[in-house]
């Protein structure tokens, strides 16, 4: 680092005043022969002058005075020209303020010191430069090789000597790494809430905290599409202030964890979108008991699976919170939604070899609600992956059997043992038989009217689920209720059947349950 006192060394010049500021580094050099070059200066240069303003002892105190509150290096004073020494005021003033200040005689001209210094400035900066070099491949080298956040802050916290902490747009820990000294938990805090407090703006920011004042960044992590940041890369010296090098090394860790959280992020979609073919192939039928156990392995599940289903407001958010909770119950899963007739239900294949599906549904019901709120939910009993459609209906339907509750005591988790009249439907296993049946009953309204033969057995489920309330049933399907009579009695001209009969309502129920099954 170039300081005022070890380029004078190089040039073999003495300072006169303020040895003990000398090791101040110096930024740059500037020549001036202004009474005031302030306006001009940013703090941390060299001031060169052969003081031509300077006639008086005031003003000369007060050009020291101005140099010193502007933060300058230090001053070299060129004799031989207006002053044949450097003036005692300007030297009195110096020792006062312990400003550097030191004699340039005539025989050394300025551009002999410009040069010196350009050159070790350069050369430092080119240093700087390699050195980041260095550490950017090899943080490149460990997004390549997906080693992850904590080895990527390993390595910058040992390049810059000191704590490293990556945190996420709500103020939580996603990596980080002490050099040496351990930040306690109240100034991590604090960082924290100033980040939050930084979330609105997305600016840099130096942590105020007593404890880490002076040797501390913080820089955000712009998300890809705009908005907060999404994350914080946070930089504490174990001492000593941030250099250039580091804040260097803080913009290359800036790049390279937004390129880790992007990796992770597409990652993370593209293993969501395998787990939801993977899934709705599973839970559909359309995969043969070879390929089904191939597709699982890579999940960890073996020859023993279960299906949990849980109905909530938003499945897709809630899809890594059930994720979450699954591995901390260290149990392989395929988490994915999935469509079941008119609702969408968040679902999950377990493996189930050694583990109760009842009792894993409900620690992640648990889970979900601390998150989601309101969730219901239901496991299947455990059976070979090749049973897995038969799994999700067994789930979905005990789901369905105590939707409405006895008394309104439902239990936290549903099963085969609450199935009730759904334990018939699941035990016929030709598909074949119980689509004779779906179309024998529910045929007439699909083939009796083309174009509204959807509408009318969507009325029709809803009639029913509703006990024959015109109200509620009309609010579910978003029509009058008289609406809704008119399509009832269409239905009955369609099939024949007279929906005040409780053995028609029956057979409808059935039929429209069965269709489920086999779709």
């Amino acid at each position: 680092m170039l300081t005022v006192q070890s380029l004078l060394d190089e040039l073999d010049l003495e300072l006169v005043a303020g040895a003990d500021s000398a090791e101040a580094p110096v930024r740059w050099v500037h020549i001036s022969e202004l009474e005031d070059p302030t306006p001009w200066l940013s703090g941390g240069e060299l001031m060169l002058t052969t003081g031509i303003p300077l006639g008086s002892a005031a003003k000369q105190r007060a050009f020291v005075r101005l140099l010193a509150d502007s933060n300058l290096a230090g001053l070299g004073f060129g004799t031989g020209f207006n002053h044949d020494k450097i003036p005692k005021a300007l030297v009195e003033e110096a020792k006062k303020r312990d400003f550097p200040l030191f004699e340039v005689p005539y025989s050394t001209p300025f551009i002999a010191i410009t040069e010196k210094a350009f050159a070790r400035l350069v050369n430092e900066q080119y240093e700087v430069l390699q050195r980041g070099i260095a550490v950017q491949r090899r943080l490149e080298r460990l997004v390549l090789e997906e080693r992850g956040l904590e080895e990527i802050v390993a390595t910058i916290s040992s390049a810059v000597g000191g704590t490293v902490a990556i945190l996420g747009g709500r103020g939580e820990r996603l990596a980080g790494r002490a050099f040496r000294r351990q930040l306690s938990a109240e100034t991590v805090n604090a960082i924290r809430e100033e980040a939050l407090a930084h979330t609105a703006d997305g600016h840099p920011f130096v942590p105020s905290h007593s404890a880490v004042a002076g040797r501390a960044l913080a820089h955000p992590v712009i998300s890809p599409g705009g908005g907060p940041p999404q994350a914080w890369v946070v930089i504490v010296r174990d001492s000593g202030g941030l250099g250039d090098f580091e804040r260097l090394i803080l913009q290359q860790a800036v790049a390279v964890v937004a390129l880790e959280l992007m990796r992770r992020r597409v990652a993370s979609e593209t293993e969501r979108r395998l787990a939801g073919d993977v899934l709705a192939g599973a839970l559909g039928g359309r995969l043969d008991p070879t390929e089904l156990r191939r597709r699982l392995e890579p999940f960890g599940i073996g020859d023993e699976a279960a299906v949990l289903v849980f109905d909530l407001d938003d499945p897709a958010a809630a899809e890594p919170v059930l994720e979450r909770a699954l591995a901390a119950d260290a149990c392989p899963a395929v988490v994915a939604p999935h469509a079941s007739g008119r609702r969408e239900l968040l679902c999950a294949v377990v493996d189930a070899a050694d583990r109760d599906p009842v009792d894993l549904a409900a620690d992640a019901r648990r889970a979900l609600v601390k998150e989601q709120g309101a969730v219901r939910a239901a496991a299947s009993r455990p059976a070979p992956p090749e049973s897995l459609r038969h799994s999700f209906h067994e789930a979905r339907c005990a789901l369905e059997a105590t939707a409405i509750g006895k008394n309104g005591s439902a239990p936290e988790v549903a099963s085969w043992r609450d199935l009730g009249a759904f334990t018939l439907l699941l035990s016929i296993q030709d598909d074949e038989a119980l689509k004779l049946y779906c179309d024998s009953v529910l045929g007439p309204i699909e083939e009796g009217d083309e174009d509204y033969g959807g509408e009318l057995l969507r009325s029709l489920e809803a009639f029913i689920e509703q006990n024959g309330q015109w109200e509620k049933a009309a609010r579910e399907v978003y029509c009058h209720r008289h609406t809704l009579r008119y399509r009832m009695r269409k239905v009955e001209e369609l099939t024949g059947r007279d929906l005040s009969r409780a053995h028609d309502r029956i057979e409808f129920w059935l039929a429209l349950r069965a269709r489920e099954l086999v779709t």
